[in-house]
Order: C-alpha cells, then sequence, then structure tokens
C-alpha cells in the first residue's frame, strides 16, 4: 500500500513538473524536452508514460478534480460530528490543496480551455459533484439561509481558498489560520439572513 511518505513513482515525478512548468509559462510555452529535462530524461522519453503534453494537462486537471471530491466524500461520509465539525473538516482539505497544489490552481485557471471536450466535461462534473457536498453540509449548518445564499457563500469560499497562488509569502501556518478564519467567517455571514 502506497503512503504520503513513498518517493513519488517516475509518473507523479513528470506530472508534479509538468504543472510546475505550465502553471509558470503557459501550456504552450513548455516543450516535452523541458518536462523530460526536469525530471531527468529525455523529452521522446515521456512518451512511454503519457502520450503527449495534452494527456499530461488531462490527467493534471482530471485527477485533481477526482482527487477533492474523493478527499471530500471521505470527510463527509466518514464523519460522526455535527455540520459545524463536518464542514471545518472540508475546510481544512481545500486549504490544504490550496497551499499544496498551487501550479495546479493556476493550471485550472489558465488552461481548463485546452482540455479536450470529453476531458473538460469530467472535470466540470467532478466539480459540480463536489460543489453539491458543500452546499449539503452548508444547509444543513445554517437551514435558514436561501439555496441560492449557499452556492454563494460556497463559490466564495472556493474563490478566497484557491487564490493562494495569489498570495503573498505568509508563512504556512499563518496563511492556513487566516483562510480558515476568513472560510468560516464567510459562511457565519449566513447565519443573519
Amino acid at each position: 500500500m502506497s503512503t504520503r511518505t513513498d518517493a513519488p513513482t517516475r509518473r507523479e515525478q513528470i506530472l508534479k513538473e509538468a504543472a510546475r512548468l505550465f502553471a509558470e509559462r503557459g501550456f504552450h510555452g513548455v516543450g516535452v524536452d523541458e518536462i523530460g529535462a526536469a525530471v531527468g530524461i529525455s523529452g521522446p522519453g515521456l512518451y512511454r508514460h503519457f502520450a503527449g503534453k495534452d494527456a499530461m494537462l488531462a490527467e493534471l486537471l482530471v485527477g485533481i478534480s477526482e482527487r477533492l471530491l474523493d478527499g471530500g466524500m471521505l470527510r463527509v461520509d466518514g464523519a460522526d460530528g455535527s455540520p459545524r465539525e463536518v464542514l471545518s473538516s472540508l475546510i481544512d482539505g481545500h486549504i490544504d490543496f490550496a497551499l499544496d497544489d498551487r501550479p495546479l490552481i493556476t493550471l485550472h485557471d489558465r488552461e481548463l480551455d485546452r482540455l479536450r471536450d470529453e476531458d473538460r466535461k469530467r472535470v466540470r462534473q467532478l466539480q459540480r459533484r463536489y460543489v453539491e457536498l458543500w452546499v449539503a453540509v452548508v444547509r444543513e449548518l445554517y437551514p435558514v439561509a436561501g439555496e441560492a445564499e449557499v452556492r454563494a457563500a460556497v463559490h466564495a469560499v472556493f474563490g478566497l481558498l484557491n487564490s493562494t497562488p495569489h498570495l503573498g509569502a505568509l508563512g504556512r501556518n499563518a496563511m492556513e489560520e487566516l483562510l480558515r478564519r476568513l472560510a468560516n467567517g464567510a459562511f457565519d455571514a449566513l447565519a443573519t439572513e
């Protein structure tokens, strides 16, 4: 069984470097030779792992959407606590993503339209399911809030948390605490409806 402390596979190394390079210079600004060089193999050697850059981009963006949804479902399904505790767990999970995977946020913002229609639809489907997880928890926590307000709050919090690539150089602990307070404050505003 693999754990987070295991060394990344070559495929994972390639994806990490591709995400970083694509986020820094754009999808079309990076060649396979550069990605290969970043992981110590020739550009053509990448084709043993991926059909091309398009396949890397699809795996990155579909993969992160799957990971967020799966993680969110685990947090919701495995929760024995109150809706507040479940929401806190969802917020913590998304903060971890936002701080650990900043290049993927940038990549999603800039390059989602470069995906094939099938892959882009898959990403959007996964994202909608992820949003629905949050909406259900927030509605349970704030039953007097209207559907539109709950959805607006969920999307506002995603926007806030996904802004991490643009934030300054606060330390990780300070950033986590600030994001947690801001996200909870956005949801707590629903209590005044």
